[in-house]
């Protein structure tokens, strides 16, 4: 049963190329060896994540994403305003992008390390849960509607309260070759914080340019195939596009903003909007080639 905060996609096992150029066996173990070597790292120095602030604190956290990219072999590419990375201001912003894959949260905090908007089931993932939780996570109940105003009125309150929070607003991953629509329901925290919202335009490409969805973490497959998945991939860059902020006022509802975000993403992309009963076919096509309340439908 599909919920407004668990739409469907239909990207799937499909949607991966069936060749992409690969690393050794011997690669791959120590890839995955030194990410696992990261997140205990992590959780060793989360103490610290107490005591340090400011621009200790975001050297620490930006080290962490950035060495667990490296373990996977990834480049990172950022593009657009150098100053979100480096500015320390406490001004709160909504920071949106399009959803592709679990390494998601891991780019937007190698970029600039800040709390985020994820899935209540992530708190529960053995170590990755408890750093989320120490971190600052917002946890959304995708199968509960009525804890959506909740979520929002606590993600507006960290808004205002100066916190750059990272959300997802399609709700689900797409492989990358298309993307579903942004969910209004938690713009409307922007809206009541006053704050403005930055949007990200995410990539995962090669290194000669081809778009890969080897990092989409989609469909019925588990996060440990799509882990192992993305620890054979040769030559993984990851773009990022730090896009202008929509400053608050631009848009009345927040359907609009939403609406505004979205457009901005796609631009850059590129990628194509079709309707829904559309997708489906369009991804496999690319891959031959080669108010104050929150409605009950999320809006």
């Amino acid at each position: 049963m599909a919920h407004a905060w668990m739409p469907t996609s239909p990207c799937g096992p499909g949607c991966h190329a069936a060749t992409m150029p690969t690393v050794g066996r011997l690669r791959r173990f120590t890839r995955l060896t030194r990410a696992a070597l990261v997140l205990m790292a992590c959780l060793a120095l989360a103490p610290l994540l107490i005591v340090l602030h400011g621009r200790s604190r975001s050297a620490m956290l930006r080290w962490v994403f950035t060495s667990m990219l490296r373990a996977f072999g990834a480049k990172l590419e950022i593009h657009g305003d150098p100053n979100f990375a480096r500015a320390q201001t406490q001004r709160g912003a909504l920071v949106v992008q399009n959803h592709v894959s679990w390494l998601d949260i891991v780019v937007a905090n190698a970029v600039r390390p800040m709390r985020s908007v994820a899935k209540r089931e992530i708190g529960e993932w053995p170590l990755v849960g408890a750093l989320a939780t120490k971190a600052g996570t917002v946890y959304l109940d995708r199968e509960s509607l009525r804890a959506l105003p909740g979520t929002v009125a606590e993600l507006s309150a960290a808004l205002r309260a100066g916190a750059q929070v990272n959300v997802c607003p399609e709700g689900t991953t797409w492989c990358g070759l298309a993307a579903g629509h942004f969910r209004p329901a938690l713009f409307q925290a922007a809206i009541d914080g006053g704050v403005p919202v930055r949007p990200l335009a995410v990539r995962y490409r090669l290194a000669n340019g081809q778009t890969t969805t080897w990092p989409s973490f989609v469909g019925t497959e588990t996060l440990i195939d799509s882990v192992r998945r993305t620890a054979k991939l040769r030559g993984l860059v990851v773009e990022v596009h730090i896009l202008d902020e929509i400053a608050p006022g631009r848009a009345d509802t927040r359907a609009e903003l939403a609406g505004i975000a979205e457009a901005q993403i796609a631009a850059v992309l590129s990628g194509p909007h079709i309707p829904a009963q559309r997708r489906a076919a369009h991804v496999r096509m690319l891959l031959a080639d080669a108010p104050d309340t929150v409605n009950a439908d999320g809006s």
